[in-house]
């Protein structure tokens, strides 16, 4: 979780290239968020998740793992192929080609929803699933509106 965060908040804005700038009030709305989730994330592992021994070695913890690694791999090369999509200095609207793109419109969502379903499977919490639910609903809209 903390890994898929400090990326996504410290290394994945440097990437960036050129963009739209974004509302102030979605940044703000967007930081309340993960502000939050953060916090909800953090003290439901730390304080209230109680896992048997062996939780490790246990299917659905490696299956979420697993979800959560391939997720992560999916989003995050699927964000290169977002980023290289135009040279410098180029506008306008283009289809992106290769990896999960060949499948899916929205593989950058896909893959961040997989992710978080995966980390809800590997951490068999309430708080996790809500996360994975609210991921599904907010980047599946996206992905919706992308797509057409």
């Amino acid at each position: 979780f903390l890994f898929f965060v400090c990326s996504r908040a410290l290394i994945f804005p440097f990437l960036i290239r050129e963009g739209k700038p974004t509302p102030f009030f979605t940044f703000v709305l967007a930081l309340l968020f993960c502000v939050f989730n953060g916090y909800l994330q953090g003290r439901s592992l730390t304080t209230y998740a109680a896992y048997p021994p062996g939780w490790l070695g246990d299917s659905r913890f490696i299956t979420g793992f697993l979800g959560w690694l391939i997720g992560m791999a999916i989003n995050i090369h699927s964000d290169h192929i977002l980023r290289n999509l135009r040279k410098p200095g180029e506008t306008g609207y283009k289809i992106p080609r290769g990896g999960m793109f060949e499948y899916v419109s929205g593989a950058n969502f896909f893959g961040e929803i997989l992710e978080w379903f995966g980390f809800a499977l590997a951490c068999c919490t309430i708080e996790s699933f809500a996360f994975a639910l609210c991921t599904l609903f907010i980047l599946g809209s996206r992905g919706r509106q992308h797509h057409k």
